[in-house]
């Protein structure tokens, strides 16, 4: 489990460190610009990350199912070992979706100038500037990765199916407390992370507006990746405790 947590942290933090500085600097600077070398970079590397993050949140989630159904079988079905290759598989598999993306984006010729309403190179702004209409590629990378995301939202669900199941039939109180507890901050942040992208990608055209774009992307971009480590956080008694004590010497 806390393999699968480092490997969330640091995709967390690539996350953010691929689009948080540069708007920084930007706004520091009263400035727009970003290289075209610098826009396929950043780009490149926020599909990989958010698509990585995907992938692990997945494993989590059969990690949860193992811990929480086959205990006794955890050593066995994951091990060292095989933490390794699924998280590497994970990134694999990020790596590839974001090489796809990418290249059948920036292949496409843009002639609509080089402004993209967005503070951060997304994709569907930059194909806002493409002149061609032939955008085959692109939507066949889309219905691969769909395909692909689908199958691990199906997975996910299927998993936690199992594991409520596994948890209802526990008879103490106390252990279904604690099975629930162990099991609530992934599910919280599988939650947020796909109502945020979501909502972000499949919001009715008839809302949307350069301002609500902006917030979304925001939104879906940066507050998953920062809230994440509070919410695994809060799983530390001393922790829970220090804000308690905070929230409670405010008032």
């Amino acid at each position: 489990m806390y393999f699968f947590l480092l490997n969330l942290a640091v995709l967390d933090l690539g996350c953010i460190s691929t689009t948080v500085p540069k708007s920084m600097a930007n706004s520091l600077w009263d400035t727009r610009a970003i290289s075209y070398t610098g826009c396929v970079a950043q780009n490149f590397f926020f599909l990989f990350f958010l698509s990585t993050e995907y992938y692990i949140l997945t494993v989590m989630a059969y990690d949860r199912y193992v811990a929480i159904c086959h205990p006794l079988h955890y050593g066995t079905l994951l091990g060292s070992r095989a933490c390794v290759h699924m998280a590497a598989a994970a990134w694999g598999s990020g790596f590839l979706c974001a090489v796809m993306h990418t290249g059948s984006t920036f292949s496409l010729p843009l002639c609509h100038g080089n402004a993209v309403d967005q503070f951060f190179c997304e994709t569907p702004q930059i194909l806002k500037l493409s002149c061609s209409d032939d955008y085959l590629r692109e939507i066949g990378v889309i219905v691969v990765n769909a395909s692909l995301a689908f199958g691990c939202f199906v997975f996910i669900v299927v998993s936690y199916v199992q594991i409520f199941r596994a948890v209802l039939r526990i008879p103490s109180q106390q252990g279904r407390h604690k099975a629930f507890a162990t099991c609530l901050p992934h599910l919280a942040v599988v939650s947020l992370f796909l109502s945020t992208g979501v909502f972000a990608y499949l919001k009715p055209p008839s809302i949307s507006s350069l301002f609500l774009d902006l917030v979304v992307a925001f939104v879906y971009s940066v507050f998953p990746p920062a809230v994440n480590p509070f919410i695994y956080s809060m799983r530390n008694q001393e922790l829970k405790d220090a804000v308690w004590k905070q929230m409670t010497g405010c008032f």
